[in-house]
């Protein structure tokens, strides 16, 4: 069960405090691999999109939570450059999931203040997928509060080979040095150049390891894995990732 809260009031609305977290430490920026959908459906003897659908309604939760909480910017890894290697019906089901979920909650996000976001090779997305990102992006840019950063058809080799490229036709064009290249300058060429790096990585299911996603975004991040499948996360245990981030002391290669 998740964590008691006391509730506190603004000139706003009420909204909840888990008891144990520091609103001074929280991650500003939380991505989440969400792990083990198929697996969850397996156990159960259904197809493996039910476990997407399933998860679906958790990420709901999850997003409302981590508005609630005081997140800034939370990106969930969607749907990956690699998997496109699926069969294709649970393709054909994933690309049609981010209309289902934006079709049914766009208006509660709008409610909450959340910014829509997405990273990842957005040109090769189905028309009807690409046409509910555009809308919610386009409805939600001017809100400031949490940012919803969705990772579609993502992969992070891809991102940085893409980085390489803008960089070095810069310099072939003139408009850079390589003494100019540095870190700095890579980041800016990046999906999330206007992001705050992830300061906690949590992925479901048992898996860990990075699958791809936000090689270079992660390199001082602090990572939380859980054996929990994504179909059965909840916010006990989003709140338990973010009461261990906040145990930890992020030394950044010093002492």
């Amino acid at each position: 069960m998740p964590l008691k809260f006391p509730f506190t009031k603004n000139k706003k609305e009420i909204k909840p405090q888990p008891l144990g977290l520091e609103q001074s430490h929280l991650p500003q920026h939380v991505a989440i691999i969400m792990d083990g959908n198929g697996r969850w459906a397996k156990n159960r003897n259904m197809p493996r999109i039910a476990g997407h659908k399933e998860g679906m309604g958790v990420v709901k939760k999850i997003v409302r939570h981590a508005s609630d909480i005081g997140v800034k910017v939370l990106t969930l890894y969607a749907f990956s450059t690699e998997n496109w290697k699926r069969p294709k019906n649970e393709v054909d089901f994933l690309m049609k999931l981010p209309v289902d979920f934006l079709n049914t909650y766009l208006p509660e996000l709008i409610e909450r203040n959340v910014q829509v976001r997405t990273i990842g090779d957005f040109n090769v997305l189905p028309p009807h997928t690409k046409k509910a990102v555009q809308e919610a992006t386009e409805k939600t840019q001017h809100n400031d509060g949490l940012i919803l950063n969705f990772a579609l058809n993502y992969g992070s080799r891809y991102e940085m080979i893409n980085a390489v490229k803008q960089i070095a036709a810069q310099v072939e064009e003139g408009e850079l040095s390589s003494e100019d290249i540095n870190e700095e300058l890579f980041t800016s060429n990046l999906y999330t150049c206007e992001l705050i790096e992830p300061d906690l990585l949590i992925r479901t299911s048992g898996e860990q390891r990075l699958s791809n996603f936000l090689l270079w975004q992660l390199a001082y991040a602090e990572f939380w894995f859980t054996e929990v499948y994504w179909p059965d996360f909840d916010e006990s245990h989003f709140e338990k990732a973010l009461l261990d981030y906040q145990k930890r002391k992020r030394r950044y290669g010093g002492v």
